[in-house]
């Protein structure tokens, strides 16, 4: 250690370290411009000189190491002129309007500008003529405001390691580059963003806006964290995957969510459709790295090592084993509470076991991953139907409603209650519990009415059972609809005819369903009051022949006004202000696909986790469901250089050819193989490590020190 003074204040400090940071760590401010505490210094900017006693020029802290009797001065007459020199230099040479540069009122120069009190009036300005480079995915260079302070090429090349950006000469002009002028892709850039984050002025910026309308930095910069309803920790995991960490991988998961398996086979993976990489060229394939890493994990992490509290004597009932239910029911028993979950059906894992068709899905995965929730000590009791939910709080201290939306909707068509017309979740339901096509009463020729995953999971799921020929049609035009693209594809493989942008007219038959006529869609979008506006094809009648027709267009809660409690549109039950499951009756809460909707399981899972939170809460509990189950990782931010990165496609995964599974419901995809895994792991941006540099020290953050340490 070493004894120095500044401005008549003593510090103890570390031998060696740069009299900059020395300072501002002491609440000492002493203007600069091209340091950062993150990157080597170069002391360019001449903005951080300082007296040093026994020394007859001004020197600059960033530069300067500490040693025992060093006396500084950061302030006097002489510092003060030569810092507006300084200044103005560097400001000859910059826009003089500010109020043009999107970084304006969160610009480092700009306060630099307004503490040092320099201007550039006496000197000769001179406008360097570079063309903003906006060509690159998610950067923008706008070399006409570089001051030249070189923080971008330090952090390309020395905390990156990826060595992209260097300076470069255009007639007499400096400026920063790709070497012969590249676009970041052809040069191998990583897009990790860091220079952007480091740079202080408006030169190179997001293309995604920072200044988002109440959003945290954090989910600007990491969207895919941000997109996950449960706040997964993408990157976290993606990189525990490249490094072929596939337990820990696991355990960041288990952090957040109970059914890691399940969501890696179903995820509407809402994180890819935010994903960074996508604007690189395609989005990393999050769902199924996330069911890599399940698949692999032998639970070292996490199996009897997270959290249980004590037991607290309060009992909770769960109304619906679905994956809200389940979720809610596991962390309430972690919490110290006694659970039982109610269930209807024969199995828990509502529509992951009666919903999605077994090909997507096996219910081994399903039965599997609520084993751990019942190992925990959650109690479930199947094939009990509560009709009178208010009256379980005779028993238990809090009621909880997952019964997600098990009724399917019948559109108001002619001919919709013909013999032959059946609802999604029936017919779903029936074939995951075994029942023939005779038995759930389906024909050989179908058309499935709907668009989304639902509708092609009834299609394809017709096909196994014995369908001979099938329609599916929808209103909405082939590149809006719902489902996934995956979904579509397999759908048509499988023989499937798919026709988008339809109407549907009527259902004929007189008995029993014999078709349905149709109409082409010119046009169709929902009004300010989401009414459906749709124009017709004039002239484009036509009609499929059929002898069953599925309605796939939506489903409902099984639920009315008897319930004890308040809903809304008949059926769904209304949550009171200002929370997030706690419903009109005290003590009953609410969660899931009852509240809202048909969403998907993520967010059915995220909206348990919230429901067990606020329960806890109301059974005297802090509401703190978190726990730590993967080892702490330390991100390496020097990623380096990869030839070719930007180009790298997405790594695909292994299908079964469609002539072996079309008539059965044997798992249809199997992921991502292991020779793919890490390649894809590997094309992460790595958007997080942006988190960890270091935030400006601004002289406004100073003022309360300067005040103190006067």
């Amino acid at each position: 250690m070493a004894v120095i003074t500044i401005d008549g204040i003593r510090l103890e400090v570390p031998d060696q370290k740069n009299v900059l940071d020395c300072a501002l760590e002491a609440g000492i401010y002493i203007p600069h411009l091209c340091h950062h505490p993150d990157l080597p210094e170069n002391g360019s900017c001449r903005m951080c000189i300082v007296e040093v006693e026994g020394q007859e020029k001004p020197v600059t802290s960033c530069t300067l190491k500490a040693r025992d009797g060093l006396n500084i001065r950061t302030n006097s007459e002489q510092l003060t002129k030569l810092r507006s020199l300084a200044l103005e230099l560097l400001l000859s040479g910059h826009p003089e309007d500010c109020s043009t540069c999107p970084k304006y009122g969160n610009c480092e120069l700009q306060t630099l500008i307004q503490y040092i009190g320099a201007n550039n009036a006496r000197m000769k300005c001179r406008t360097k003529g570079f063309k903003a480079q906006e060509e690159n995915p998610l950067i923008v260079h706008d070399m006409n405001r570089c001051v030249l302070c070189g923080r971008c090429v330090r952090a390309c090349n020395d905390l990156r390691g990826v060595h992209v950006l260097q300076y470069q000469k255009k007639d007499l002009e400096t400026y920063v580059g790709t070497l012969h002028n590249k676009l970041l892709k052809d040069a191998d850039c990583r897009f990790c963003q860091a220079c952007t984050e480091v740079c202080p002025t408006g030169t190179i910026r997001d293309k995604r806006q920072m200044m988002q309308e109440n959003a945290k930095k954090e989910d600007v910069v990491v969207p895919c964290r941000s997109a996950c309803p449960a706040h997964t920790d993408v990157p976290r995991y993606i990189r525990f995957v490249k490094e072929g960490k596939y337990d820990e991988a696991a355990a960041v998961i288990r952090e957040k969510v109970p059914f890691p398996q399940a969501l890696g086979m179903v995820c509407n993976h809402v994180c890819e459709l935010q994903c960074k990489r996508a604007e690189v060229n395609v989005a990393m394939s999050i769902r199924n790295i996330k069911r890599y890493a399940a698949e692999q994990d032998t639970g070292a992490y996490w199996k009897g090592k997270g959290k249980q509290l004590s037991d607290t004597g309060k009992k909770v009932c769960v109304v619906g084993g679905g994956p809200a239910g389940m979720t809610a029911a596991y962390y309430l028993r972690k919490q110290g509470h006694d659970v039982t979950v109610k269930e209807a059906l024969p199995t828990v894992g509502g529509m992951m076991s009666y919903g999605i068709p077994s090909y997507r899905l096996p219910r081994e995965v399903v039965a599997k991953e609520a084993a751990v929730i019942t190992d925990a000590g959650v109690k479930v009791e199947v094939n009990t139907k509560v009709e009178n939910p208010t009256e379980l709080l005779k028993e238990y201290d809090a009621v909880l409603m997952t019964i997600g939306a098990h009724i399917g909707a019948r559109l108001p068509l002619e001919g919709n209650d013909l013999k032959g017309t059946l609802l999604n979740i029936d017919f779903l339901r029936q074939a995951s519990l075994g029942k023939s096509a005779e038995e759930i009463g389906m024909g050989k020729r179908i058309v499935v009415l709907g668009g989304g995953n639902v509708a092609f999971d009834c299609a394809r799921t017709a096909k196994r059972l014995g369908a001979e020929e099938i329609h599916l049609a929808c209103l909405e035009a082939r590149d809006v609809m719902t489902a996934d693209d995956e979904e579509i594809e397999q759908a048509q493989e499988e023989g499937i005819f798919v026709h988008p942008a339809q109407t549907f007219e009527r259902i004929t038959g007189t008995d029993a369903v014999t078709g349905v006529d149709f109409m082409n869609v010119k046009s169709f979008h929902f009004d300010e009051n989401r009414r459906a506006i749709i124009e017709k094809e004039e002239g484009s009648e036509h009609h499929i022949d059929a002898d069953t027709v599925i309605f796939a267009v939506g489903q409902r809660p099984e639920l009315d006004e008897s319930c004890g409690m308040e809903v809304f549109r008949g059926s769904y039950l209304v949550l009171q202000e200002g929370t997030k499951s706690a419903t009109s009756v005290a003590g009953m809460f609410a969660a899931g696909d009852v509240v809202h909707g048909t969403k998907s399981v993520i967010q059915a899972i995220a909206d348990g986790r919230d429901a067990a939170s606020e329960i806890d809460k109301f059974l005297g509990g802090d509401g703190d469901i978190s726990e730590k189950l993967a080892p702490e990782q330390v991100a390496d931010p020097h990623i380096g250089s990869i030839e070719g990165f930007g180009y790298q496609e997405r790594k695909g995964t292994h299908v079964t050819p469609c002539e072996f599974r079309k008539d059965n419901f044997n798992l249809v995809d199997y992921g991502i193989q292991e020779g793919d895994i890490c390649a894809e792991a590997g094309r992460c941006l790595q958007c997080d490590l942006r988190l960890q540099i270091s935030a400006p020290r601004l002289w406004g953050d100073y003022s309360d020190k300067k005040e103190a340490n006067a």
